[in-house]
C-alpha cells in the first residue's frame, strides 16, 4: 500500500505542484492588477518625496551592514569547503552573486556566478557546490528559526479572508521551529554526515558551524526587515514588518517572479492595510527596492567587471 501511494505520489506530483503555483501566480496577478488599478501614484511620489536625509542615509547604512553580513555566508562555505581563498575575494565574489540573485534570480546571481568566479579563482565544481550548498542552507534554516518564532508568537494576523488564518499561522509557526531544531539535532548528534534529499547529497556541517549560520542569516533577515521598518517611518511595529516580509518572501519564492516584482507591495498592502496608509506603504517599498536591491546591483556590475578583468590580467 505504502509502495504504491509512493508511486502515485512521484507520478502526480509534479503536474499537480505546477497547478498549485499557476494557481498561486494567477491569484497574486489578480490581486497585484486590482493593488495598480487602486494607487494614487503622486500621492506615492510625494512620500517619497517628503523623506528625510537622515532617514535615507539610516536605511541606506543598514542595507549596506546587511550585504555585508550575508557576504559572510560564503565565509562560512570557505571552512566547509575546506579552501583557503583570501577573505578580501570570498567577500567580494559573494556580495556580486547576492546583488544579482536579489535582481535577476538564483539560477543567474546564486549559482551561475558563483560557477563563473569561484572557478576562475581555482575551487573545483565540487568546492562551489559545497559553498552554494552552505549559503542556501543558511538563508533558510534561518528563515525557519525566524518565521518560526515570529508565526508561532501570533506578530503577523492575516486578513479575515486569507486561508491561512491567525491560528493556523501559529501552528505552522511551531512546525517551522520544530523543523529549525531538527537540522540542529541532526548536526550535533547524527552519526550520518551526509543526507541524501530527493536525490541531493547535503553535507551536515558542524553543530557550532550550524550555530554560526543561524546567527548570520537571522541578522540577515533581520537587517532586511529593519530598512522596511526605517522607511516606514516606524508607523508599523518592528515585528509585524519581520513577519510580513518573511511572509512576502516565500510568496516570490512561490511565483518564480524575479525580485518578488510586486509580490512583496502585494503582501504588504494586504497585511498592513490596518496599521499605515497604502501609500506610505507602497513608498517605503520603492525606498526599498532602490536601497536594498537598485543600488547595490549597480555596485555589484562595477565589482564584477574588476573581477573579470583581474581574472583577464592573471591568465595573461
Amino acid at each position: 500500500m505504502k509502495a504504491g501511494l509512493g508511486a502515485w505520489t512521484r507520478e502526480h506530483w509534479p503536474p499537480i505542484r505546477r497547478l498549485l503555483v499557476w494557481a498561486f501566480f494567477i491569484l497574486m496577478a489578480g490581486l497585484l492588477f486590482g493593488l495598480a488599478r487602486n494607487i494614487e501614484w503622486r500621492n506615492v511620489f510625494a512620500t517619497l518625496a517628503d523623506y528625510r536625509p537622515g532617514t535615507l542615509l539610516s536605511a541606506l547604512a543598514i542595507a549596506a551592514a546587511s550585504h555585508l553580513l550575508y557576504a559572510c555566508f560564503d565565509l562560512l562555505g570557505r571552512r566547509y569547503a575546506h579552501h583557503h581563498l583570501p577573505t578580501g575575494q570570498v567577500l567580494a565574489v559573494t556580495f556580486v552573486c547576492y546583488a544579482f540573485n536579489l535582481n535577476l534570480g538564483a539560477w543567474i546571481g546564486g549559482l551561475a556566478l558563483r560557477y563563473r568566479l569561484y572557478s576562475r579563482l581555482g575551487l573545483s565544481a565540487v568546492q562551489i557546490t559545497q559553498v552554494y550548498s552552505l549559503s542556501l542552507t543558511t538563508n533558510w534554516i534561518a528563515y525557519l528559526l525566524l518565521a518560526g518564532l515570529v508565526f508561532a508568537a501570533g506578530a503577523v494576523r492575516p486578513p479575515a479572508h486569507w486561508v491561512l488564518d491567525h491560528g493556523n499561522l501559529r501552528l505552522l509557526g511551531v512546525l517551522l521551529l520544530a523543523l529549525a531544531g531538527l537540522y540542529l539535532t541532526l548536526c550535533a548528534f547524527s552519526r550520518r554526515r551526509v543526507l541524501s534529499l530527493r536525490g541531493h547529497a547535503l553535507g551536515l556541517p558542524s553543530l557550532r558551524l550550524a550555530l554560526w549560520q543561524l546567527v548570520l542569516g537571522a541578522g540577515n533577515w533581520l537587517l532586511m526587515a529593519l530598512v522596511i521598518h526605517v522607511l516606514l517611518q516606524q508607523q508599523v511595529g518592528y515585528g509585524t514588518v519581520l513577519g510580513t516580509l518573511l511572509i512576502a518572501s516565500i510568496a516570490s519564492v512561490l511565483t518564480h517572479i524575479p525580485a518578488g516584482l510586486g509580490v512583496l507591495e502585494t503582501v504588504f498592502v494586504a497585511l498592513l492595510h490596518q496599521q499605515a496608509e497604502r501609500d506610505g506603504v507602497l513608498a517605503a517599498l520603492l525606498g526599498y527596492r532602490a536601497i536594498y536591491y537598485l543600488l547595490p546591483l549597480l555596485v555589484a556590475s562595477l565589482v564584477y567587471l574588476g573581477l573579470e578583468a583581474r581574472a583577464k590580467r592573471t591568465r595573461t
